[in-house]
């Protein structure tokens, strides 16, 4: 997997309605993006279905996956091509007996080598390290170093994922390491001059990066 460049990995602001899917649109057209991740809270499922149907079409035209973030069932209901587990959502076990061998899970490890490890054993497709940077997209309390990404990217085959405060700014140690994806929310979302603007700015550090 390694010898893949760097792909970047979007991650939803909560709030995906109004002028969101347009502006999903414009990312998805700026520069390649591998996976999107609609994660949205405290809403009812019907709600969360009716809002995610219209971006998952959107992934769909552009042939990116579409991950939903904690919702086994959500995830089922839309077809979605994976889901996105944190340490205290549905057990990967019964996820995958859930959704099937062909649905992509992956899972939050925040900083922790044992719970990658257990992850990559229990068959997840992807580990997600973080936080590596200061965010203001979700609290955290984990703060791994650079060196986990290095370890897992040199042990082992199922790729990682780093989030956290990524910006076009910061991610460079990020890739020189060994990631994976890089998933980003915020860097995107807010940038001043709009979600394509900083889509191409991460895809010209990857290109440039996808040398070695």
């Amino acid at each position: 997997m390694n010898d893949i460049p760097c792909q970047l990995y979007l991650i939803s602001p909560l709030d995906v309605g109004g002028d969101f899917p347009q502006r999903l649109r414009q990312a998805l057209e700026a520069g390649p993006v591998a996976a999107f991740q609609f994660r949205v809270k405290d809403i009812d499922p019907e709600e969360a279905a009716r809002l995610a149907e219209p971006l998952k079409a959107i992934c769909d035209e552009f042939d990116v996956a579409f991950i939903v973030n904690d919702d086994v069932a959500l995830a089922q209901r839309l077809g979605a091509d994976g889901v996105h587990l944190g340490q205290g959502d549905e057990s990967l076990k019964n996820a995958r007996a859930a959704l099937g061998k062909d649905v992509q899970i992956g899972i939050t490890c925040h900083d922790s080598r044992h719970l990658a490890m257990e992850a990559g054993e229990g068959g997840a497709n992807y580990v997600a390290f973080g936080a590596f940077f200061p965010t203001e997209t979700k609290e955290t309390q984990y703060k791994p170093e650079l060196d986990i990404v290095q370890w897992w990217a040199e042990m082992m085959e199922i790729p990682c994922v780093a989030i956290g405060g990524i910006t076009p700014d910061n991610c460079r140690p990020l890739i020189d390491a060994g990631a994976d994806f890089l998933a980003v929310s915020g860097a995107v979302w807010n940038d001043p001059a709009g979600p394509a603007a900083a889509v191409r700015k991460f895809a010209d550090i990857m290109d440039s990066g996808s040398t070695g």
